[in-house]
């Protein structure tokens, strides 16, 4: 445990004081705690001092307690639902031809165009063709073909537009971008300078390349906050329950539940979404039946339906699948079907994966996170023991997942559903099992934790998760706690 813990440190070019480290080790959640404190941390830091700590501890330097107290303008309205046009279910217009592709990416590439238009600093911009005659300052837009590092620290990168037009892209070792994240299949927009050809200064004929002066991201505004309202509301995440797996922890689960029904009330727990994964699945990787305890995918679903009915009846449930779940596994995913969701009460809300769904006003942007695997396979950087740090990228780039062709299916629709196109108040994932918080320009960045103890898979590949742990968040202000059910 030492050496993860400060290999996450180290990750973010930072010292952990001694007496620090003990205090973060002593936590029943050290790495989950120590991610906390590091996004906690101003961007400047170098040290973490044992005052660092204490601080954070006692809310002085906590993610969510950075902005100051706003009159509430936002009035309560009770009710939770799927945001129109959120959802895939019964939407799905793909057939995998060449045309579903060619309108998939133009959607994707036109909705964050948008997107990077509306930033102050970039404004509008012109087609790669026409910016390349030009010998001045051009600002471009561009999805992202190849990218290559030099070994002096610059980068390349090969851009194309909606007209077709591909030129490469420069980053010099010393642009502030050079440091950023890029991906393939990533919109981004471009400030530069295009780079004449040899036949000299004045000749018009286009040229094949853009020195980058700066890259704007679509990202989240930087004046974006969180608007306080007078709702008294939580909300829960329960991710990745796993219903029929050997490992679920059924007794913490029921510590859980003994928990909401003494409490749930008296704290406003009105509403729990669950982010994928809710029941094991069949046939999802190799052996699995060894893993199994309920080897029958209705039975799981069954199972399920009376573990939900254990929740306190006032709570109202949002559930929507992962790729554990029975349903196609190309995401956008449709809501799970109703053949195996027959004993399901009332108050549970069927949907897609992703999906936006509106809480008292809140816009809750939920996914299960399959996409994690694949950015933590392409980009050096990220790690499956900070999946806060990839779902900051997701929110940077507005999109769930860029990279088409990776592990993560991506049906070709004509709606692009992955990209981020309303700022959420919260967005939450979950899929690796781990358990963390921040709060990203006014964002409650949520990873969801699981009901599932440490798999032989898992073990193979040294993986430990952080299980049984509850992020609840407050509606009306914001304030996030993570409540750990974990039986000793």
């Amino acid at each position: 445990m030492r050496e993860e813990i400060l290999s996450a440190v180290q990750r973010r070019n930072m010292f952990l004081a001694p007496d620090a480290y003990r205090l973060v080790e002593e936590n029943n959640e050290p790495m989950a705690f120590i991610n906390s404190i590091l996004n906690a941390m101003k961007d400047n830091q170098i040290f973490i001092t044992k005052q660092d700590v204490l601080d954070f501890m006692c809310g002085d330097k906590g993610t969510m307690s950075e902005e100051k107290y706003i009159k509430p303008v936002v009035k309560r309205c009770s009710d939770i639902h799927v945001v129109d046009n959120s959802d895939i279910t019964g939407k799905s217009t793909c057939t995998g031809v060449m045309k579903d592709f060619s309108k998939y990416f133009q959607d994707r590439y036109r909705t964050l165009k948008r997107i990077i238009e509306s930033n102050k600093r970039f404004g509008q911009s012109i087609p790669l063709a026409k910016a390349l005659t030009y010998d001045r300052e051009v600002h471009v837009v561009g999805i992202i073909y190849s990218k290559t590092n030099y070994d002096n620290k610059s980068i390349g990168l090969k851009i194309e537009d909606d007209q077709g037009t591909i030129c490469n892209a420069y980053i010099p070792a010393d642009c502030p971008a050079a440091k950023d994240i890029f991906v393939e299949d990533q919109v981004i927009g471009i400030i530069g300078v295009p780079r004449r050809n040899s036949k000299g200064k004045n000749d018009r004929q286009p040229v094949a390349s853009i020195t980058v002066r700066e890259i704007i991201n679509p990202d989240v505004p930087e004046m974006n906050k969180w608007i306080p309202s007078d709702s008294t509301s939580t909300v829960a995440f329960l991710s990745d329950v796993h219903i029929g797996s050997t490992t679920f922890l059924e007794k913490s689960w029921k510590k859980m539940i003994r928990w909401m029904k003494d409490n749930s009330e008296g704290m406003d727990l009105n509403y729990i979404v669950f982010p994928g994964d809710v029941v094991d699945g069949i046939g999802i990787f190799p052996d699995q039946e060894k893993e199994l305890n309920i080897a029958d995918i209705y039975k799981q679903y069954e199972t399920l339906a009376e573990y939900l009915k254990d929740i306190p009846d006032h709570i109202k449930m949002v559930v929507h699948p992962g790729n554990h779940d029975a349903v196609r596994p190309a995401e956008p995913q449709p809501a799970l079907n109703k053949i195996f969701t027959g004993t399901f009460d009332s108050n549970v809300i069927l949907s897609g994966n992703p999906v936006y769904v509106e809480a008292e006003g809140r816009k809750i942007l939920t996914y299960h996170g399959r996409s994690i695997d694949d950015w933590v396979s392409n980009v050096q950087q990220l790690t499956y023991n900070d999946p806060i740090a990839v779902m900051k990228q997701m929110m940077t780039m507005r999109h769930l997942a860029p990279l088409y062709g990776q592990k993560t299916a991506l049906a070709p629709e004509e709606k692009d559903y992955m990209v981020i196109n309303t700022v959420p108040d919260i967005f939450v994932s979950g899929h690796v099992h781990g358990a963390g918080y921040l709060n990203y320009r006014g964002v409650r960045m949520i990873n969801a934790s699981t009901w599932q103890d440490q798999t032989d898979y898992q073990k193979n590949h040294n993986f430990n998760p952080e299980p049984a742990i509850m992020p609840v968040v407050h509606l009306g202000n914001g304030t996030v706690k993570m409540m750990n059910f974990r039986n000793a």
